[in-house]
């Protein structure tokens, strides 16, 4: 109506622009109705009148839910803010990439300080709570249980999708287009990959400290770069000294570390055991060839369920009562000493009165409050644990070749060894000068035993050091090129967008990034599927010389993974967040206070 100029009119005779005026300093919400005007046909135009009383009844999809609802929707409101927000996380984790990865510095909301290059512990540690960025972390954490390691490739991969699917939908994509485009990339990069498989690869034994410690280096070196000549044996050596006749049950689990403050990581070696960090209970500290009982409760009198006096009237009864608790409990230590018991192990309190039978036996005595430890412990020695009172049959008793109390740094603690060449529980031993290197160190550890689970079911392997990106960038651009229609965009943005992990490792290297990438490409342009960045010297060449190798896996279930959680924030078209449950929250604690 004001386009009609100030002539124009409404019902009530007045010029539109004061009519205008007079409904714009009302208190209403404003909607439009047929009226009469010069403009729309047969001379009714439109005005605007109240959509909402004086009173604010709500109107829409408000007046439909609660109060306190909140309802974004639309490509600004909901689709973009959902990309910024992983946007924001990727850029937290995308700089720890790599063996010149940096670190963070996280203090959680129980102040504790963690220092690490770890993509796994400072996701578990931000507790990030926007919903779509929480779907990246859910995303890294489901590759973290499948194959162990990776989660920074997931979370940079999903970020960089997104940042290039925000560039097509502001262009005037719709997000059907940019999934549509990005699902034929997907498939087209998991077909690709088949072919970049390093030839042999898939013949790796298992048994072989050399091959494994090969299979493991690149994952080893981008926790700690620079120790994985000296971490990779130890990983392999503890590894095949656990794994069972079928490769493919290995466990986890079986692969204890054991951190002690001293020295330097140089001194970290693998014990064919476990080592408990206390010390025996009595004086006895060092068992050869030990057959072990081991109890899931105390090692104590017996107390009756019920409460019940015993009437004493003499020293003579007193006395013979005493007597009867003792001769009750020295009973109890002979029969486990005559099983041909050496060790006795109990999982809760050790009574003095049994502490001295022990010691009159010759048995050594050890205390394992924690229940977990317990369970190693017979997994170990192949013991099994009780919780009746009396002497363990044959079947029942563990064995160990040794068990003897060591002072290792100025701690003393309990060696459980097994001379055997196959144990069920093997420990590495690492040494540091700080708690924080040692939790580094243990974290690059675990990445070495979950890449050995990855290897023992599947090892083939394909280049490393940003060559596998490279060259799955170099044929997507090639596929987005014959492709028809506009998923083409979309398939040549998810190539520039697994252009970005060499870019990445070449800057947390301190190189040229773009001079780098354009080496890359012209050399797997010549042929050369293999080529790589080298860090340490600055130059493209093929590191599969080097032993820089990333399992097959590990890329697959990362597409994978990345895609499905980019997929599924790009298909969120409204948000609806209901009011937060509880009260209001006071104010925290030491507010106002002098």
């Amino acid at each position: 109506d004001l386009a009609a100029g100030p002539r124009a009119v409404n019902q009530g005779g007045l010029p539109v622009a004061a009519a205008a005026k007079r409904l714009l300093s009302s208190r209403s919400v404003l909607a439009r109705r047929p009226s009469r005007s010069p403009d729309g046909p047969d001379g009714r135009g439109q005005a605007w009148i109240p959509r909402m009383s004086a009173m604010g009844t709500p109107y829409g999809l408000q007046s439909m839910l609660k109060d306190g609802y909140k309802h974004m929707s639309g490509l600004d409101e909901a689709v973009l803010k959902n990309i910024d927000a992983c946007k924001q996380l990727s850029q937290i984790t995308r700089t720890s990439l790599g063996p010149n990865g940096l670190n963070k510095m996280v203090i959680n909301h129980l102040e504790k300080l963690f220092v690490t290059s770890d993509t796994t512990t400072i996701l578990t540690e931000l507790e990030v709570a926007h919903p779509a960025a929480s779907m990246l972390v859910l995303a890294a954490k489901a590759l973290e249980t499948e194959i162990g390691d990776g989660t920074n490739f997931v979370v940079t991969l999903a970020g960089e999708l997104l940042a290039q699917a925000e560039s097509l939908l502001v262009d005037g994509l719709h997000p059907s287009e940019v999934v549509e485009g990005y699902i034929k990339a997907r498939d087209a990069a998991l077909r690709m990959l088949d072919d970049l498989v390093i030839e042999g690869s898939d013949k790796v034994d298992c048994r072989d400290v050399k091959q494994v410690s090969q299979c493991m280096r690149a994952a080893v070196s981008a926790k700690q770069f620079g120790y994985e000549d000296l971490l990779c044996p130890l990983i392999a050596e503890a590894c095949i000294s656990t794994c069972p006749a079928n490769p493919a049950n290995f466990n986890v689990d079986n692969v204890r570390v054991a951190k002690i403050t001293g020295t330097g990581l140089g001194t970290s070696q693998v014990i064919k055991g476990m080592i408990i960090k206390r010390d025996s209970e009595g004086t006895i500290k060092k068992v050869a060839k030990a057959k072990i009982a081991v109890f899931g409760t105390g090692i104590e009198t017996s107390a009756t369920e019920t409460k019940g006096t015993v009437l004493i009237e003499s020293a003579e009864q007193l006395q013979n009562f005493a007597k009867g608790e003792e001769s009750q409990m020295d009973e109890y230590i002979k029969a486990i000493a005559d099983s041909g018991a050496k060790v006795v192990v109990s999982g809760s309190a050790i009574s003095e009165t049994a502490m001295h039978f022990i010691e009159r036996h010759g048995l050594m005595a050890v205390k394992v409050p924690s229940k977990f430890e317990l369970r190693r412990l017979c997994r170990t020695t192949g013991a099994v644990s009780l919780v009746k009172s009396g002497a363990p049959g044959p079947d029942e008793l563990g064995y160990a070749d040794s068990v003897t109390v060591e002072e290792i740094g100025g701690q003393r603690v309990l060696v459980i060894k097994q001379d055997e060449a196959q144990t069920g529980v093997a420990t590495v031993v690492l040494r540091a000068s700080t708690d924080n290197i040692m939790d580094d160190v243990e974290r690059a550890v675990d990445d070495g035993v979950n890449t050995y689970k990855a290897m023992c079911k599947d090892s083939r392997r394909v280049p490393g050091a940003g060559a596998t990106e490279v060259e799955l960038a170099h044929r997507l651009s090639v596929l987005a090129r014959k492709e028809t229609g506009l998923a083409q965009y979309a398939i040549s943005k998810f190539g520039t967008a697994l252009e970005l992990f060499p870019r990445i490792l070449a800057e947390n290297a301190g190189l040229n990034a773009t001079n780098i990438v354009a080496q890359l490409y012209a050399a797997h342009a010549a042929g050369d599927r293999m080529a790589g960045i080298n860090v340490e010297e600055g130059v493209v060449q093929d590191m599969t010389k080097e032993d820089i190798c990333d399992l097959y896996v590990t890329k697959y279930w990362g597409i994978k993974f990345a895609l499905d959680a980019v997929l599924t924030v790009l298909r969120v078209d409204q948000i609806i967040m209901a009011k937060p449950a509880g009260g209001p929250k006071g104010p925290p604690p030491g507010a106002g206070e002098d």
